[in-house]
């Protein structure tokens, strides 16, 4: 246990009332875990204000609040900490807790649009063919070197993060790869980690229905890279006219990657298949398992960090050769009647434009390519009528259905779909409300050699419609399905 004094460390404190050497025994920022001995901080989040949940903290034992707004009559008992953010100061309060784990492993970020899990989830699986120790904090899991947990968000709260950073040093892990969202660094929840390199995807429309406008939305990227220390690297895609923009301020080493502008570190694509990609990295030929122009950057990024992080660049072009899909990332399998099943998370315009291109890339134009797509409710509604302009752009037939519908009517989401739907493409498209009567509908419409896209949800296994999540995975429900035709 730590005394509240040693977990104040550098935190920004206005005034504290009450005993600072007293022992906390934990840091929660849910009141329903609070337990004897709890340090409780009082975050303003988007829904609920923890200062409205003090007076019950303290009643099942937190004896230290951590708060913006102190309350009107203070318990002589409790120890009262008024700071001016809450969310940066569990940040801090939580790496101080569990003794600031990210300084003792080697702790890389990476952010962007697309990109994130596969670039993360590929670094691991390479750094551990190589023999080290490995962690990963991404959206798909969560991995502390040989043992896996699920993944709840993209960038988990700053207790957790600091709790699982804390087992990886307890295994004797080396080198932690963590996918950083928007979110994430807005909600100050990388506050106190210390990274020794970030990476920097792309930037395409996505969450503007929580940053308002784009500039804000890159400004919250750019403002990872700015607090990056000078003994970091950073490594942007120079082919987005933002990876300029993030290595603006930072102090940290700056390196680019890209296939079409001169960088630091530059690949070439030979050949893009279904089975594979051959790419030319700085002079090297190396098959790949991965398929798409999109993979082809996401390969190059871990290239480009593998030899940033001192790997020997033949032992690290070797290990990517071995490197397979990440999970609902371009996930694909062969029907036994030659329908080509393709399993996607592209739930951004930009990701579905990426998988669409290069599905009619490798096709040899005979095929039909059969989209089913969706959008998910209570998110940005501006992308909805985009996906849906180029879902029926680039492919030959497309039903337009749920995805996590969550609050929302998922007849209107569709309907708002629609409307981006050029007229001379209307006739290619249809709706199936009922995700999986549409991949049922799309099943129908092939013919051998065909190709159906599912696209949206990836490794995602539930469906969430008002509040509810049930059982759903993509993957399982259309091998299902297929293999019920064959038979």
């Amino acid at each position: 246990m730590k005394t509240v004094k040693d977990i104040l460390h550098k935190v920004s404190v206005i005034t504290i009332s009450g005993d600072i050497q007293k022992l906390v025994s934990n840091v929660e920022y849910d009141s329903r875990r609070v337990v004897d001995g709890s340090l409780f901080v009082a975050q303003k989040g988007l829904v609920f204000d923890g200062h409205k949940f003090i007076d019950k903290a303290i009643k099942l034992g937190a004896k230290t609040i951590i708060c913006e707004n102190l309350p009107v009559t203070l318990n002589e008992k409790i120890t009262y900490v008024q700071v001016e953010d809450t969310n940066r100061a569990l940040a801090k309060v939580a790496s101080n807790y569990f003794e600031n784990p990210s300084s003792k492993l080697k702790l890389i970020g990476v952010t962007g649009t697309n990109g994130k899990t596969t670039i993360a989830t590929l670094l691991c699986q390479l750094f551990k063919n190589l023999g080290y120790k490995t962690g990963l904090l991404s959206t798909v899991k969560i991995v502390v070197n040989e043992k896996e947990y699920a993944a709840t968000h993209t960038t988990p709260n700053s207790v957790q993060i600091n709790k699982y950073l804390n087992e990886m040093v307890e295994e004797g892990v080396e080198f932690c790869f963590m996918e950083v969202s928007s979110h994430g660094i807005h909600q100050k929840r990388t506050e106190g980690l210390e990274f020794i390199g970030g990476v920097f995807t792309n930037l395409t429309h996505d969450h503007l229905d929580y940053h308002n406008t784009f500039k804000e939305y890159r400004d919250v990227k750019k403002s990872f890279f700015d607090s990056l220390p000078k003994t970091a690297f950073a490594l942007v895609n120079s082919d987005d006219k933002n990876g300029s923009v993030m290595l603006q301020n930072t102090l940290a080493k700056k390196y680019t990657y890209a296939l079409k502008t001169m960088a630091d570190f530059k690949a070439k694509i030979l050949e893009n298949q279904f089975s594979g990609l051959l790419l030319n990295i700085d002079g090297n030929e190396v098959w790949t398992k991965l398929i798409g122009s999109f993979n082809a950057y996401n390969l190059l990024a871990v290239y480009g960090v593998a030899s940033l992080l001192n790997i020997d660049n033949t032992e690290a072009l070797t290990e990517i050769s071995r490197l397979g899909n990440v999970s609902g990332r371009f996930e694909y399998f062969m029907s036994g009647d030659g329908v080509t099943a393709i399993v996607d998370y592209a739930h951004t315009p930009d990701a579905l434009r990426n998988v669409l291109e290069t599905i009619n890339d490798i096709r040899t134009g005979n095929e039909q390519v059969i989209t089913v797509v969706g959008c998910g409710g209570d998110r940005d509604k501006a992308k909805r009528p985009v996906m849906g302009r180029i879902a029926s752009l680039l492919s030959s037939q497309v039903i337009f259905t749920s995805d996590n519908p969550r609050s929302e009517n998922p007849q209107t989401i569709i309907e708002e779909m629609e409307t981006g739907v050029d007229a001379q493409n209307f006739k290619k498209t249809i709706s199936v409300l009922d995700r999986e009567q549409a991949i049922k509908t799309a099943i129908k419409f092939t013919k051998k050699g065909d190709i159906i896209l599912l696209a949206g949800k990836g490794h995602e296994t539930y469906q969430e419609v008002n509040g509810e999540r049930s059982y759903f995975s993509d993957f399982e429900k259309l091998s299902q399905l297929l293999k019920a035709i064959e038979s």
